[in-house]
């Protein structure tokens, strides 16, 4: 078959004309999936490729082999693959090509940045040839003014996302946690702030299942925290039966093209899900959507007026009149922060007026709460776009927090309208679903003797 010869590398475009035969190729690797295992005894991943003859939507291969480790083990998207002796087929009235473990083989080469013209992998019956690193420095050649075409309505901003649903996205490595026992989890960004979803907990549940503060099982570090932008949500990432080994791919501090990420809502806090079918694709440093991103993030932090830079997007174009507080523009709490400018501020005893969501007290019943000596202690928990965290209301800073309320029926009334209670006649709870509103607070840091930060709100009245 002249085709399969050794010595004859096919266009894309032209391997797309040659189904039924085997051919050769090399190329860009635009997309690559997660390795699988097939429901027989191989291993499989996919593989999309791009020359300068066909880009969109790239050529997809098929590769299968007998053990996980034969498969290609690309290092970064963009890198280039060689392909020898790979079967043309039609599937589903898409072209591909198939790579058989008994006579196909591979080679994968640094990409454009790349100056190594030897393969750093290779499949165990490969042979290379002289020719192959001509073709090498033309593909870098040529990926050095290359864009992608993709429509902006491909991928979605964090802001756009809907528990349930696959999707594509567009984002920042903001960290890698890896846990104890096979936790895995990756900290993903946009600059955007994810929608507020409902809180699907009735309210005494906080007594044995408190809402979580976080979806990792323990708290990340204050230093670990302190990289986090501090405007935007950082979305959860985790893997579903997807080896460690594997998510390589992913690198801190690099911006990637998530495909197929499935999204889900866990105790409120979303969270998506690698799954065998989510790919990634290739992302240069010039990308049209990344800069598309960082530009909507740099407008956002020179809104006017500065005051509302860092408010949720959500609770534009003002937070509700659930809550009032104290002072003016000119007071020090009068630009208002995220929770994640509190969790990560330098000053261990600071004062800091927020917009947030309150979406669970502690103890949840009015008659709990000591009146009339006073508000011995009520924990509320608080999220924004960026974090959770607890706050306490005590003493006189409860008082005025209930407005000098000691009724408990009015208590009540309050407290419904702070967590989004939706309450009957008899001021019971009638569906579990909550969206609390939007409200303004100000709250106050301090430390214990152990060097733990706790917040304590203050100077905030409830008048709903």
């Amino acid at each position: 078959m002249p085709r399969g010869d050794l010595y004859n590398f096919l266009k894309i475009r032209d391997a797309i004309d040659s189904v039924g035969e085997k051919v050769n190729l090399i190329g860009v690797v635009l997309e690559c999936g997660f390795p699988r295992k097939t429901k027989g005894t191989d291993w499989f991943c996919s593989v999309r490729i791009i020359d300068e003859t066909h880009q969109d939507p790239g050529l997809p291969v098929n590769v299968f082999t007998q053990t996980r480790h034969q498969l290609p083990r690309i290092l970064s998207v963009g890198d280039i693959i060689q392909f020898q002796r790979v079967s043309m087929k039609i599937h589903d009235d898409k072209i591909n090509a198939v790579f058989y473990k008994k006579y196909s083989s591979f080679a994968i080469y640094e990409g454009r940045d790349g100056r190594n013209l030897v393969p750093y992998q290779t499949y165990e019956t490969f042979r290379e040839k002289d020719l192959d690193k001509n073709f090498v420095i033309d593909l870098r050649r040529w990926l050095q003014n290359f864009q992608f075409d993709e429509g902006a309505n491909y991928f979605s901003l964090i802001r756009e996302i809907n528990g349930g649903e696959s999707f594509n996205l567009v984002c920042k490595i903001i960290h890698i946690h890896e846990g104890a026992g096979n936790e895995w989890m990756a900290f993903v960004w946009d600059g955007t702030d994810a929608p507020p979803s409902n809180i699907l907990q009735k309210l005494e549940d906080e007594m044995h299942h408190p809402l979580p503060l976080h979806l990792e099982s323990l708290p990340l570090s204050r230093d670990t925290l302190c990289s986090f932008p501090s405007v935007g949500t950082v979305l959860r990432v985790v893997s579903q039966d997807i080896e460690h080994d594997n998510l390589r791919l992913l690198k801190t501090g690099e911006w990637v093209k998530l495909l197929n990420l499935l999204c889900e809502v866990h105790a409120g806090l979303w969270r998506c899900v690698l799954t065998a079918f989510t790919k990634l694709r290739y992302t240069p440093n010039e990308d049209r959507l990344k800069i598309e991103r960082q530009r909507l993030y740099d407008e956002r932090l020179s809104r006017s007026p500065q005051s509302l830079r860092r408010m949720p997007f959500w609770s534009l174009p003002w937070p509700s009149q659930v809550t009032e507080v104290d002072g003016d523009d000119d007071d020090d709490h009068a630009i208002f922060l995220t929770l994640m400018d509190v969790l990560t501020s330098s000053e261990v005893t600071a004062s800091f007026k927020c917009v947030v969501r309150v979406i669970a007290a502690f103890p949840w019943q009015a008659k709990d709460f000591c009146f009339p000596a006073g508000i011995d202690r009520i924990r509320l928990t608080l999220e924004d776009s960026t974090a959770r965290i607890h706050a306490f209301l005590y003493a006189e800073d409860g008082v005025k927090f209930f407005d000098g309320q000691s009724s408990v029926k009015a208590l009540e009334s309050k407290l419904n309208a702070l967590l989004g209670v939706i309450a009957d006649n008899d001021g019971e709870q009638n569906d579990t679903r909550r969206n609390p509103p939007w409200v303004q607070i100000c709250l106050k840091s301090q430390s214990d003797k152990s060097g733990s930060r706790h917040y304590r709100i203050f100077s905030t009245k409830l008048v709903a």
